[in-house]
């Protein structure tokens, strides 16, 4: 498919039959959260859709964030790619390297200035430029010679959204997210540690149909995807408004899918879609798995909180008083007046558990 092609004409020459082809388009909706009478709109602005240009830039990271995107199931990451946008750039997928890798960006970004889409996973180090370096440039000399002629920008993983692990106490390398060095660009956040591999490439779907970025949030992560808390959608949702906790991770409790609220559970404060849309194609997610969630669609989850500590406050007050804390910290969303902070203390004697921070004590 030439960059001149547009999608329909390409679908067209493969042999996609129109039924094979608003299937997608139904599937695409679905994945976006659009209602079924968006279809034909989506059908339509697929059918003269171009691909667009995809720059990938990867700063402090783990590569977790583009390992989640090649495990993306709907749409593939192959079909993005090869069939709907242009990846013409990216360090870890492209062919090139070395002196061809940067003129294959320098060229991207001429070619389609104004146009392309900026992905960036990784924080961007402020404190010294040699610390993280591609091509002897700076992350953050690279980051903003590439956001100039960029369309929009999309922040892929908490590292880039909010700083994430490397932006933890100390912060040795002055670590700071995307949103900190570009103020006159529309940035899409997509937090996660990693994001799941369908939200990213549903936001690219997004772009890709409609040639916007998606409703956000105050925190910049589109509404489909980070509307609601994992709270809310658990489906140990019921066992939390009747009151049945597990205790430990082995006990009765824990067995029989209570739940895990008091073993550290951040779901009350975290907005992700995880337990709709779930991981590895759909088939599970941490909590489903016996693990409670450690709020990493948040920003500074790392510093917000012990993990397997709960939110120290009385469970039936959480839906009434759990806030966004932004800029405070994933756990630090519950706003505490006198009367709980007499009822946490009560409830953290009677329920001590065992800490991270005791563990490194020897206790």
């Amino acid at each position: 498919m030439s960059k001149d092609e547009t999608l329909g004409e390409a679908l067209r020459r493969q042999g996609i039959s129109r039924r094979g082809f608003l299937k997608f388009c139904a599937a695409t909706a679905s994945l976006m959260a659009l209602p079924p009478g968006m279809v034909p709109a989506i059908a339509a602005a697929l059918e003269k859709a171009r691909r667009p240009s995809v720059i990938w830039l990867s700063f402090q990271e783990c590569t977790g964030c583009t390992e989640s995107l090649t495990r993306s199931h709907s749409p593939t990451v192959e079909g993005l790619i090869f069939d709907t946008i242009s990846l013409d750039y990216h360090h870890t997928l492209q062919a090139a390297s070395g002196t061809a890798a940067e003129a294959a960006r320098e060229a991207a970004m001429e070619e389609n200035y104004g146009k392309y889409i900026l992905v960036v996973d990784g924080s961007i180090p402020l404190g010294n430029p040699g610390f993280s370096t591609i091509a002897g440039i700076s992350n953050k000399n690279m980051l903003l010679d590439t956001a100039k002629g960029a369309a929009a920008i999309i922040s892929v993983g908490t590292c880039a959204a909010y700083g994430g692990i490397p932006h933890a106490k100390p912060n040795p390398t002055g670590a700071v997210p995307v949103s900190e060095l570009i103020k006159d660009k529309p940035i899409i956040n997509i937090p996660g540690c990693p994001p799941i591999p369908v939200v990213i490439t549903g936001v690219l779907a997004h772009f890709l149909t409609f040639g916007t970025i998606p409703e956000l949030d105050e925190l910049g992560r589109p509404m489909a995807f980070y509307g609601n808390s994992i709270h809310d959608r658990c489906y140990r949702r019921p066992f939390y408004d009747k009151g049945l906790f597990a205790e430990t991770f082995d006990d009765e409790g824990a067995k029989k899918g209570w739940c895990l609220y008091k073993l550290g559970c951040k779901g009350p404060t975290t907005y992700n879609a995880c337990a709709t849309t779930k991981w590895n194609e759909g088939t599970s997610f941490p909590i489903e798995a016996g693990h409670p969630c450690l709020g990493c669609s948040q920003p500074d989850f790392w510093d917000g909180g012990g993990f397997y500590k709960a939110l120290s406050m009385p469970t039936e007050d959480i839906t009434r008083t759990a806030v966004y804390a932004v800029g405070a910290g994933a756990a630090a969303g519950v706003a505490l007046g006198a009367l709980n902070r007499a009822k946490k203390k009560r409830i953290e004697k009677a329920h001590e558990k065992v800490t991270i921070n005791d563990l490194e004590k020897g206790d």
